[in-house]
């Protein structure tokens, strides 16, 4: 009988993040998109993925670690029976870890993180030997037994805000799919049995996301940038200017003496995060010049050139 922990190459008391981070690591590596036709990554690939998925129910780690049930959810009770079911599973060529045990109900599925993980992977042409081929190439395409992908576009607000979207399908049906806040450019959510027919059951909907780009804003992270322009006088003097955020207009002050590149912070008017909590919004200021400036514009910048000289590119060591 396995230990989830070795499994992972973990030690006892690990903790959430280093759970996943090792499952991630040993996925990169034994995944059977990576490793096709390869039965010995494909059966390693199955206990890390079993491990991960005892390790992360939370409930089922702390009894086993309490000592109160061992690798296969079976009460140690009934373990002390002795070795020799364990020995007829393992003569049977069984493992103590059940690839079946993902669909037992543990918080997150790993094949969700696959989504992801191996997304931008597959876009690219994918790994290794198995560059080239993308079981996820088209609607209808099988997919882990049935499942079925498709392209859904939504608009940069709606990546970052979340909101609800009408996805058609072949045949005319129709699905709500939720769109998370925060969900970035090329991620698959999954949609649970909403796939093809196949020997199992039905397959999974797997929808990738594209995001359409803003006009104005830029987004790293859960961070939001964006370059606002301002006046000559709002520049020279300071002023209160308004400015656009990913939930409606704000306002805000432009310090006195600002430059292009002056950057400005609006805490909390980023993308929402897990938690309540968002990231930031950041402000470059660029002063602009008017399209048309008159005479009087033009004389007075010339005549105070005259008195006022000065190279703003000495600092690049430019004469």
């Amino acid at each position: 009988m396995r230990d989830p922990y070795q499994v992972l190459g973990l030690k006892r008391g690990a903790t959430a993040d280093e759970i996943k981070q090792a499952y991630r690591r040993l996925a990169r590596k034994l995944h059977p998109d990576v490793n096709p036709g390869d039965k010995e990554s494909e059966a390693k690939f199955k206990n890390v993925t079993a491990a991960y998925d005892f390790l992360n129910d939370t409930v089922r780690r702390a009894k086993y670690d309490r000592g109160e049930i061992d690798a296969s959810g079976n009460a140690m009770a009934y373990a002390s029976q002795g070795a020799r079911s364990g020995a007829r599973r393992g003569a049977a060529g069984g493992d103590a870890f059940n690839f079946e045990s993902r669909f037992s109900g543990a918080e997150v599925n790993p094949e969700d993180l696959f989504a992801d993980l191996f997304g931008a992977a597959r876009r690219q042409g994918g790994f290794g030997a198995g560059a080239g081929r993308d079981p996820f190439a088209a609607e209808g395409a099988a997919a882990g037994g049935g499942d079925i992908v498709k392209t859904l576009s939504v608009s940069f607000i709606e990546a970052a805000c979340g909101g609800q979207r009408r996805l058609t399908l072949a045949g005319g049906r129709t699905l709500e799919v939720a769109i998370p806040a925060g969900t970035e450019d090329g991620q698959r959510l999954r949609l649970r049995g909403q796939g093809m027919a196949h020997a199992r059951g039905k397959g999974d909907l797997l929808v990738e996301i594209k995001i359409e780009p803003h006009p104005y804003f830029k987004r790293q992270g859960a961070d939001i940038h964006l370059d606002l322009p301002v006046s000559v006088p709002e520049a020279m003097q300071g002023a209160s200017v308004t400015a656009p955020t990913l939930d409606g207009k704000v306002t805000l002050r432009v310090p006195k003496s600002s430059n292009t590149g002056t950057l400005l912070r609006l805490k909390g008017k980023g993308v929402p995060k897990p938690g309540g909590t968002a990231g930031d919004m950041y402000i470059t200021l660029r002063v602009v010049l008017p399209e048309n400036p008159d005479a009087s514009f033009t004389k007075f910048v010339e005549g105070w050139a005259k008195t006022h000289a000065y190279n703003p590119r000495s600092k690049m060591g430019m004469e």
